[in-house]
């Protein structure tokens, strides 16, 4: 059972998108005097279902515009697929990525390079764990063993927390033997939310027995907006750190801009600097993981998500 799109219909989405978005990286309008693109394409995915993901980039839309001289335009994608093909085609110049996607993109000729990774607050590491949800009232589901023969939501096959986290931990328990297709459902029945809300939602609501969401969305965001409350849900397993979600660039903006990029994002894109600058209001977190700042980053800090591709054998792993 799926609940999100087709990738056929993503990918032609995701094409109609960009061509609406200008394509930045053609340089059709040649290049600020910066040495940037006139426009600049930032492709993203929404963790929750219903996201204003406008809104979450704006700070850091603003920031770039003022810092680069570019027009920054928001290319919202309905999968991870989606914005890995944009940056592999060259229709995307930067992207908020998932590790999962990130490791997925370098797998398959992305030439991209890591500006940082988002943090959840100030002076912390950039990193995240994987939450494996029941009913605090379900007996029958305790463990990630319990988990054989249930109806299990998954973020998205491309959702490194969602889905690839979430494997390694249940072909460690011995629910399944591998993330491949045949051996997922030979062991319980998957169910594709399309995003981590709707994944602990619908545990909460009864249309999965168990689930798989980001640790941020179940103890923040969602109590956060009223739509879970303490005691409802139970962690039945949490998954070992999680190098965090990054912001990527294409390497061949140039080196000279992505060293640019790179001081930009890691000193001036978090909440203190943002606020002080007046390009938000409130608690002025930033994109939809609702992160303080963005923090330095390198492949290598990805290298426990290509471990984890290479234990569960995940066909997504090939992209």
């Amino acid at each position: 059972m799926r609940i999100t799109a087709s990738k056929g219909l993503v990918a032609a989405a995701l094409a109609v998108a960009l061509l609406a978005a200008g394509c930045g990286a053609e340089k059709e309008n040649g290049t600020t005097a910066q040495g940037f693109p006139a426009t600049l394409v930032l492709g993203a995915i929404p963790a929750e279902s219903s996201t204003d993901l406008q809104a979450s980039y704006d700070p850091v839309i603003k920031l770039l515009e003022q810092e680069t001289g570019a027009k920054v335009e928001l290319s919202q994608a309905t999968d991870y697929a989606g914005v890995v093909e944009g940056m592999i085609s060259g229709k995307v110049d930067l992207a908020f990525l998932g590790p999962f996607a990130y490791v997925i993109a370098t797998g398959n000729g992305a030439k991209i390079q890591p500006l940082g990774a988002v943090t959840a607050a100030k002076g912390q590491p950039s990193g995240y764990r994987s939450y494996a949800l029941a009913k605090a009232g379900n007996d029958k589901i305790g463990t990630l063993s319990d988990f054989k023969g249930k109806t299990v939501c998954f973020v998205d096959p491309g959702s490194t927390s969602g889905f690839l986290y979430p494997s390694a931990g249940l072909i460690e328990a011995g629910v399944i033997a591998s993330s491949q297709e045949k051996d997922l459902t030979a062991g319980l029945k998957p169910v594709y939310a399309g995003g981590h809300d709707a994944s602990a939602l619908a545990v909460k609501n009864g249309g999965c027995e168990a689930g798989f969401a980001m640790q941020s969305m179940v103890d923040t965001t969602l109590p956060g907006k009223g739509e879970l409350t303490k005691g409802e849900l139970k962690t039945v397993w949490t998954s070992p750190t999680i190098a965090g979600s990054l912001f990527v660039a294409r390497q061949d903006l140039g080196g000279d801009q992505i060293g640019k990029l790179t001081k930009l994002l890691t000193e001036k894109a978090n909440a203190d600097q943002l606020k002080a600058a007046g390009m938000c209001e409130g608690d002025c977190l930033i994109t939809d993981e609702d992160a303080w700042g963005v923090v330095p980053a390198k492949d290598s800090d990805y290298a426990g998500v290509r471990q984890v591709c290479a234990v569960t054998k995940s066909d997504k792993c090939k992209g």
